[in-house]
């Protein structure tokens, strides 16, 4: 059937079966990639456009109905009216697009509005925004670009020196609010074929496949295990426990079994009944108490007792000086697994080029991507390569291999591009999760206040894989007696293996869940004794020169006591107003909460290295070459920011090539929130290096100004002005390296884990209502020790998408395999679930660091999810011991509480 539209202003047609979706159309038949699918089933609104002026969700839309109509995508924007353009300005300035994938819909969604309404109210943004669902940014900087859509122009770009601390917009941030960012499934080629994986319905069984050449008759391939060369992968180099597909026996469900290779119509036609497979259905583990009851199955055959790994930290006589405390507190508590939902489901395509194989995937690690399907495949790393798309949410969700090994395997074997894209059910399925934990703490103090002992015990749920199951239980002991100078400590962490997904990274690596626990044991201790709960936190705050329960000393930056100074104002009118609200009585309660936390920057005492490059060729063209991968948090903006500064020349003439195995260095993966503090040093060192050049070129002294025009490089030392010619001195390449200095810890858990951390309090108000049990995040302040602010903004957009992160965590994100499987069941939160955040920026310098910069990524979210429970508790008298806590779970502990005898 062919139709006749309006699309952006222009008479267009299309021809196929009208019950066809918009989005599809757009995408695959009409080139406006602009239009992103997140789901493909109206829940996260990434698809929205707009439809005779007034948004909907393409994908629910059928083509026969825009028959006649107008339709306006995200790429239309900028030959509009100059509200328009101003909208996408608007969300540069303000830093609202982060990783980008969800940027078209909300500027579509919020195009209708600002239509309509120049001037509209927060309410009126929130409403018009609601149907557009966000991962990363917390949706305030997306707000206020709205109700700022006719702010002025953008400050200047700052000029050579002074990039660092300034907030110059992102340099990929362009591309992200027009569309023309190319993330997994965007750029696949025409002529590609497609895989669609089957996957196991069931969490454990045994499973033979029946005769699959009719199969084979009528597609280009069916894989099974026995077509991967080497069927094992995973992220510690002596642990490859995860097969690409099953090799008769399934451990999770939504496991791959066999991959159909074909052309797309043909394997997205054929069900799931048509794959011959003969299941065999067993009991399965789920939860550590299964799995560490005698007699359990094991999960895997080699893993005695399900235990994947145990260890610990000890220091000082816990149990002596438990004795001589004035009050204890403990207590257990129990957290689920917890979905990462970045909107951009797993994609990418793969083809063979000669002898190698170039893999095109959304991924936050492209050298560990190319070292694990070097191995699958039996060939040299050398002979892959790794060309990142932009990545549309991560969390640490795509630190492990998704899509990665089925398209290498089917494109050098058919020597065809090939492309696979999960659907929403699949990603969420068949991808790693937060870890569900079981956290024992006991926490002891003298009548002064002071910590004096703590006893915390951790069990990790990892799945049916390990993933990385023992980088959890590793940084958790090292972390869970929280921020706090405590002399006598044992912390223990144990890992083991269920039927459950693997549970994988997942921002903070088990940091959160212990948080959970030791805040809780603070707030009674303070309520024990009758003090503050802020003041409590800051009589044992670890300051410098302090020595942490590793043997550590902090020897400088360790900014919490700052960070709790800065929240004292906040802190104290909240009380009065809350105690003025509460004194009114009714069913609505308020409380006030604080959290705080600390986090190792990068690997837990292991090698943590950087390389990045800055060259200069001999046309000018200043370039920054960095494989450290943006997944929105701005690292492709902070490195050159760094860069900028340490060559002396400005921001704004640097060009940037980033994550390509083949044109970069390995700059380690983006997690543990490393990217800043390492690749930043890193880049920091590269830049220095190429000024170093460039000064002994022109015999310079180092505080000489280096301007660029053209080939033609001046540097100005005192009054005199050299020349270069770039053109016949030849290409510059500046080289920096870093790796952060570390040791092993011992059998006690006694070494330097980080070479640094970060350290934040936020404090959480709330609203109860105690007859339902809901509880309404009204403000969080939010006060983190960065470091330096290499860019503001995005720091501060980092710490509001990981409030809004530990708000679903607190109060409602459960995963359930079979059950929430999409983002209809699965609740993240909307943007009118999160709240005002207002981030105070504390700047306790780290030497280490570039410009004295740390990390911010997970250290925003951790705290977050104990100053809502301790809200709670305040509001309430419940204190919390399951999360997340959702309504139901809230008012029969309400009710439990009501009926205790006081």
């Amino acid at each position: 059937m062919k139709l006749e539209f309006t699309l952006n202003g222009h008479a267009a047609s299309w021809d196929g079966p009208p019950v066809a979706r918009l989005a599809a159309a757009l995408r695959d038949d009409l080139g406006l990639t602009g239009t992103k699918i997140g789901c493909d089933a109206g829940d996260c609104g990434a698809c929205t456009v707009l439809l005779d002026g007034r948004q909907v969700c393409s994908c629910l839309v059928a083509m026969g109905q825009v028959s006649g109509r107008s339709v306006e995508t995200v790429e239309g924007l900028e030959s509009g009216p100059d509200a328009m353009a101003a909208l996408q300005q608007s969300f540069l300035d303000h830093g609202a697009a982060q990783c980008g994938i969800c940027t078209p819909g909300m500027l579509m969604a919020a195009q209708e509005l600002v239509r309509r309404n120049s001037k509209p109210t927060r309410a009126e943004v929130e409403d018009s925004l609601g149907g557009v669902l966000c991962r990363c940014t917390g949706y305030g900087k997306i707000v206020d670009a709205v109700m700022d859509v006719v702010a002025p122009a953008p400050a200047a770009a700052p000029l050579a020196g002074e990039a660092i601390g300034s907030r110059i917009v992102r340099v990929d941030g362009p591309a992200k609010v027009t569309g023309r960012d190319l993330f997994g499934a965007d750029a696949i080629p025409a002529d590609a074929l497609w895989i669609r994986v089957v996957r196991s319905p069931h969490a454990r069984a045994r499973f033979e496949l029946g005769d699959l050449e009719p199969l084979r008759q009528r597609l280009t391939a069916v894989l099974t295990a026995a077509d991967v060369p080497f069927n094992g992968y995973g992220i510690y180099p002596d642990i490859k426990d995860q097969p690409v597909l099953a090799d008769g026996q399934v451990r999770y469900r939504g496991e791959a079994v066999v991959a159909l290779v074909g052309e797309r119509a043909e394997v997205m036609a054929i069900r799931d009944d048509e794959v011959p497979i003969t299941w065999m259905p067993e009991p399965p583990l789920f939860g550590v108490d299964a799995a560490m009851a005698e007699g359990a199955p094991l999960v895997q055959a080699d893993r005695p007792g399900n235990l994947l790994l145990k260890g610990g930290v000890k220091r000082g006589d816990p149990a002596a000086a438990f004795k001589a405390c004035a009050a204890l507190a403990e207590g257990t508590f129990e957290t689920a697994f917890v979905e990462h939902a970045y909107v951009e489901p797993e994609a990418g395509w793969a083809r063979r080029v000669g002898d190698r194989i170039e893999i095109h995937a959304t991924t936050q690690t492209p050298y560990m991507d190319r070292d694990e399907i070097a191995n699958l495949m039996r060939l040299k790393p050398e002979a892959v390569r790794v060309v990142p798309t932009a990545c549309g949410g991560g969390f640490g969700g795509k630190l492990d291999l998704s899509v990665q090994p089925l398209i290498a395997i089917a494109a050098w074997t058919l020597g065809r591009p090939v492309a696979l894209v999960y659907t929403r059910p699949e990603s969420m399925a068949a991808s790693t999760k937060r870890h569900p934990a079981r956290v024992k703490a006991r926490f002891g103090c003298d009548a002064d206040g002071k910590l004096l002992a703590c006893d915390v015990t951790a069990l990790f749920d990892t799945g049916a894989y390990a993933s990385w199951g023992p980088t959890v239980a590793n940084r958790v002991p090292v972390h869970a007696m929280g921020p706090y100078a405590i002399p006598n400590v044992r912390t223990w962490g144990e890992a083991f293996f269920t039927n459950g997904p693997p549970a994988g990274a997942f921002r903070g690596f088990g940091v959160p869940q212990a948080a959970i626990a030791h805040e809780a044991m603070l707030d009674e201790l303070a309520d024990k004794l009758g003090i503050d709960r802020l003041e409590f936190r800051y009589r044992n705050a670890l300051r410098a020169g302090d020595t942490t329960a590793t043997g550590q000393t902090l020897a400088h930056s360790a900014g919490l006591s700052q960070c709790l100074d800065a929240l004292r104002p906040h802190w104290r009118k909240a009380h009065e107003e809350i105690a003025a609200f509460n004194a009114t009585g009714g069913s609505h309660r308020r409380g006030i909460g604080i959290g705080c936390m600390w986090y190792g920057i990068g690997n837990t005492s292991m090698s943590n290295p950087s390389r990045m490059r800055v060259g200069l060729s001999p046309a000018g063209t200043l370039t920054l070459y960095s494989g450290a991968l943006d997944i929105g948090q701005g690292s492709n903006t902070i490195m050159v920011q760094i860069a900028a500064d340490a060559v002396g020349l400005p921001a704004s003439r640097f060009a940037l090539v980033t994550g390509d195995t083949d044109l970069t260095a390995d700059a380690g993966k983006t997690s543990a929130s490393r990217q800043t503090f390492v690749s930043g040093k890193a880049a920091e060192k590269a830049g220095q290096d190429l000024r170093q050049q460039i000064l002994r070129l022109a015999n310079a002294g180092p505080d000489a100004l280096l301007s660029l025009e053209g080939a033609t490089l001046s540097v100005r030392d005192g009054a005199e002005v050299r020349t270069i010619d770039l053109a016949t001195a030849g290409p510059l390449m500046g080289e920096g390296t870093f790796d952060p200095p570390t040791t092993p810890l011992d059998a006690d858990g006694q070494g330097v884990p980080y070479a640094t951390y970060a350290f934040a309090a936020q404090l959480a108000e709330v609203e109860v209502d105690i007859e339902l049990g809901t509880v309404k995040v009204l403000r969080i302040v939010a006060a983190h020790d960065v470091g330096r602010a290499i860019n503001p903004t995005l720091v501060e957009g980092q710490i509001q998408g990981g409030v809004a992160q530990g708000l679903g965590l607190a109060l409602m994100e459960e995963y359930l395999p079979g059950r929430t499987e999409n983002l209809h069941d699965y609740l993240i939160p909307t943007v009118g679930d999160v709240p005002e955040i207002e981030c105070l920026l504390i700047e306790d310098r780290e030497p280490l660091g570039p410009s004295g910069a740390k990390g911010i990524g997970e250290p925003a979210l951790v705290p977050t999810a104990p100053a809502i429970l301790g809200a709670v508790h305040h509001a309430t008298g419940v204190r919390v011991h399951r999360v997340p806590l959702l309504p139901h779970r809230l008012r029969e502990a309400i009710v439990a509480l009501k009926g205790k005898p006081q």
